[in-house]
């Protein structure tokens, strides 16, 4: 059944959507009157509705049901990731909203060359969120992961409050299995830009409770390497079945 994410006060028997939201149900899914519809509101509840008006002034759904989202993991996967240049970190939102991680902190760490100023850092976040919108509906989310703002390394690390904390090296480490057991609630993965984490860096992980990671004998891009964890973490703790 298709999802949508939408503002809605859990209460109420109908719920009008916007002109956007309308124009994606009518043009793009070619949707029609009867058809049902899952709304979600981001806090991991789902609404069955069934479509109960829809013209050229709109969509109003007819609220049939709620239930929890069976699509969320049991385990919230913060991502630290290195700001990469271009692009890259609009792939990494994507690919890792799919795969269920929870929330998206771009770091600034010593090897980024990519240093965007606040307002324009500011305004890339603003895409980052929607692009995160965009891929929960698409895969089913119960929620939409938040890109936070971007934040220098140090301060990240010491904000964080995660059962596990992992960093990726490419100077060695523990494999996941040794790491992520069945029954983990929280992890946070840190992920370098390209050219990877300094070696000092790596050090105040460490002395912060971190623990170094692996991902096998060959060096991950950096828009790869989260993927790859995250499918591994949700593999280990039985979110892939």
């Amino acid at each position: 059944m298709q999802k949508l994410f939408t503002d809605y006060d859990g209460i109420s028997e109908k719920i009008y959507l916007n002109e956007e939201q309308s124009r994606h149900i009518a043009r793009s899914l070619r949707m029609k009157k009867g058809d049902m519809i899952t709304v979600c509101t981001g806090d991991g509840s789902d609404y069955g509705c069934i479509i109960d008006d829809i013209d050229k002034d709109g969509v109003v759904l007819s609220v049939c049901y709620k239930q929890a989202s069976e699509s969320e993991p049991d385990i919230k996967v913060s991502l630290y990731q290195g700001v990469p240049k271009g692009d890259k970190l609009e792939d990494v939102i994507q690919k890792c909203t799919e795969l269920g991680v929870y929330e998206i902190i771009p770091v600034l760490t010593k090897r980024c060359v990519s240093r965007p100023q606040e307002k324009q850092a500011e305004k890339k976040r603003q895409r980052y969120n929607k692009i995160a919108l965009e891929a929960a509906q698409q895969s089913g989310r119960g929620i939409v992961p938040e890109v936070k703002k971007m934040t220098d390394f140090k301060t990240a690390v010491k904000e964080c409050d995660a059962d596990i904390k992992i960093v990726f090296y490419e100077g060695g480490g523990l494999p996941l299995t040794d790491i992520i057991k069945k029954g983990a609630k929280s992890a946070a993965v840190f992920i370098g830009p390209e050219g990877g984490f300094e070696k000092e860096e790596v050090e105040f992980l460490k002395e912060n409770g971190a623990i170094a990671a692996t991902l096998g004998k060959r060096i991950l891009r950096t828009q790869t390497a989260p993927a790859a964890a995250l499918a591994a973490i949700m593999l280990l703790t039985g979110n892939l079945e």
